[in-house]
């Protein structure tokens, strides 16, 4: 029975090789929402357990047949049908905790229960924001690690270490990975640079793009880059609109749409 007064994780048992998890809750350009939820599509991975907290939002959700569940965090696992591969642990959630207590909380119990099911590594994946609100056309994959043999196994995949100094990763995106390193896991976060949007297809894009090689994993890119060319059509549209609105207003100041 659920305790509603303390994080709780219910899981079915299951068996896996050397299991590497990979966290995508909500961020920036819900860059790591994406990824993840696109795995899991790609992959047919199935849902074995859910994380419920109080540091979670008070309201359920609703679903599409009539019913609703309680706001959470969904594992699914994906067994790899390569014998000399990893087994995957994918990790998506509706929010995230508001409080630092509560993100201290819930990412803590995350890393707690991937090690005991035999998890290995640890990636974490969110979105680095550009600063300067626009589309990023070709964006790159930053990374964190405290695990020097990670970090130059990522390297060869042009993920890019040290070049942000003083960088806040905020949330499940920074917490998971200090926390897996306490817990004695190997940690990397991935981050997809990003500007203006709420969603990043192309970010998104690009992380997986590095996990597949990382992962040594197919994964079918055809949707997302259809979703990253609607987008970029939609962003060129807005860019045209916003020019010919300056331009109107800069030879008519009376000008108002």
């Amino acid at each position: 029975m659920l305790n509603v007064r303390e994080t709780k994780i219910f899981s079915k048992k299951i068996k896996l090789r050397n299991p590497i998890l990979i966290v995508g809750l909500p961020g920036i350009g819900n860059v790591g929402s994406l990824v993840v939820q696109y795995l899991i599509q790609q992959l047919g991975a199935k849902e074995f357990a859910t994380l419920y907290s109080p540091h979670l939002p008070y309201f359920v959700v609703a679903l599409d047949d009539g019913g609703f569940r309680l706001v959470s965090d969904r594992f699914y696992y994906y067994k790899n049908k390569d014998k000399s591969g990893s087994d995957l642990v994918l990790l998506i959630g509706d929010y995230q905790p508001a409080t630092s207590e509560g993100q201290y909380d819930v990412n803590d119990q995350i890393v707690k229960f991937f090690k005991s099911i035999g998890g290995k590594v640890v990636y974490t994946i969110g979105g680095y924001a550009s600063g300067d609100n626009k589309y990023v056309t070709n964006p790159r994959v930053f990374g964190v690690s405290a695990d020097k043999k990670l970090r130059k196994e990522l390297e060869k995949h042009n993920v890019i270490f040290g070049a942000i100094p003083n960088l806040s990763i905020i949330g499940a995106a920074g917490l998971v990975v200090a926390f897996a390193k306490m817990h004695g896991l190997p940690a990397a976060c991935l981050m997809g640079e990003t500007g203006m949007l709420d969603v990043d297809a192309n970010a998104s894009k690009k992380v997986l793009e590095v996990l597949s090689k990382i992962l040594k994993i197919d994964i079918d890119l055809k949707d997302i880059t259809k979703l990253q060319t609607e987008t970029e059509k939609l962003v060129k549209e807005l860019q045209e609109a916003a020019a010919d609105t300056a331009s109107k207003q800069a030879s008519n100041p009376n000008y108002i749409k």
